[in-house]
């Protein structure tokens, strides 16, 4: 099968009561940052927490009645697996998701309660991907890719089409992973908007589409794929989502971790939307093209919300403590009644606040009638961290660390 444009608006109608349209969210705040006009497009708040459910229920609502009695299989990091494991059971289909054993125990425990099997193997998805292709070959059900498929791409397109609907943008940022939901967007906009720039938004950890732009050709990251977006780590992009990009597409926008960390920070504290790293990665993109964006209007793509909450908490300590809004540090005292009080009462005058504190006397690198203290506090910004050392120095303490956590 062929994909054409026709296709996203078929996937419209058959989309029509079963997804939920999400509406363009302006940003303010955004909009004072980039100095310009900025649009969330909130994806993290459709069925099953990502854009996914749109392109697996287009693909399960055509199947023929014989492509549904075989059952369907699928290899997932998690949102696609969501995705599928719904439209199956609602439309009263086997399916089963091969999640790679890495995968958030929230998006593998999320995946199940949709009433489907989820089988854990590989180390990532491409690994889990050729596990599901072996399943495949032994049951005779059929693969239903995440990306590569015209039907699944058309799902994505509908985004597009909602877009389209409200305004005209000049860029539209988008996640690329496996790339059909940046290809679905391309050729919906290139429709309704045929002057709006896509930009595609990557990351560090799983470079794909930069790596497939320069080549001219679906290129594989070569290197092991490691990023907290591990919706966009799939190491390659599809070769349909390439060949549909690839004249609407000219650039992608390469973000790290930290970066993506701070986005996502970014619009939990400010926005209050819960983001996964692979959602929060165009507006990191946007952030690294402020120069570039002043004057224009943006939307922004936030393609999920399914993060594991350990990695929020780690996201949100690392942001806090660049912050300058949390200090870790150790420091040796005299192991006498009244030293440990001391140094409390100093920091509270300076209006920090002690989120934890440890009280070591029998470290054998600590001297014997001493006893070393770590502390965990919460200051206000870098520069009342800068002044809580300064009081500390002032009174005889050498802390150890530089405060960063």
């Amino acid at each position: 099968m062929t994909f054409s444009g026709d296709e996203i608006e078929r996937a419209r109608r058959r989309l029509k009561g079963i997804i939920t349209p999400t509406p363009l969210i302006r940003s303010t705040t955004l909009g004072r940052m980039l100095a310009a006009e900025v649009y969330l497009k909130p994806e993290n708040l459709q069925k099953t927490g990502s854009f996914k459910i749109r392109g697996a229920y287009n693909r399960i609502a055509a199947l023929s009645s014989t492509e549904a009695a075989r059952g369907v299989i699928a290899a997932s990091a998690g949102n696609h697996g969501q995705a599928l494991a719904y439209a199956a059971t609602r439309a009263g289909i086997k399916a089963t998701i091969v999640m790679p054993v890495t995968a958030a125990i929230a998006k593998v425990d999320a995946t199940r309660s949709y009433g489907q099997e989820v089988i854990l193997a590989g180390a990532d998805y491409q690994a889990a991907r050729l596990a599901a292709e072996e399943l495949r070959d032994l049951t005779g059900a059929l693969f239903i890719d995440a990306y590569d498929d015209p039907l699944v791409i058309a799902g994505q397109g509908t985004i597009g089409l909602e877009i389209g609907d409200e305004i005209t943008p000049d860029a539209v940022i988008v996640p690329v992973g496996g790339g059909g939901l940046i290809a679905g967007i391309a050729m919906a906009m290139a429709a309704r908007s045929p002057h709006t720039e896509i930009i595609g938004a990557e990351a560090a950890g799983s470079p794909q589409l930069s790596l497939s732009l320069a080549a001219g050709t679906p290129t594989p990251v070569t290197k092991p794929v490691d990023t907290i977006a591990d919706g966009l780590a799939t190491g390659r992009i599809g070769n349909l989502p390439f060949e549909l990009i690839r004249t609407r597409v000219h650039r992608a926008v390469t973000v790290d971790d930290f970066e993506i960390g701070e986005a996502l920070l970014l619009m939990l504290e400010r926005m209050k939307l819960l983001v996964e790293g692979a959602g929060a990665t165009a507006l990191a993109a946007a952030l690294k093209l402020k120069a570039e964006l002043a004057g224009k209007r943006v939307v922004i793509c936030i393609s999920g919300g399914n993060i594991d909450i350990n990695l929020l908490d780690r996201i949100i300590g690392y942001g806090l403590a660049k912050a300058g809004r949390l200090m870790r540090f150790a420091a040796d005292l005299h192991d006498r009644p009244g030293e440990l009080q001391k140094l409390l009462v100093l920091i509270g005058e300076t209006g920090a606040n002690v989120r934890s504190i440890e009280h070591d006397r029998t470290r054998r690198d600590v001297p014997i009638g001493s006893a070393r203290v770590i502390l965990e506090l919460e200051t206000r910004s870098a520069g009342h961290l800068g002044e809580l050392r300064r009081r500390l120095a002032e009174r005889g303490y050498s802390i150890m660390g530089d405060g960063s956590v």
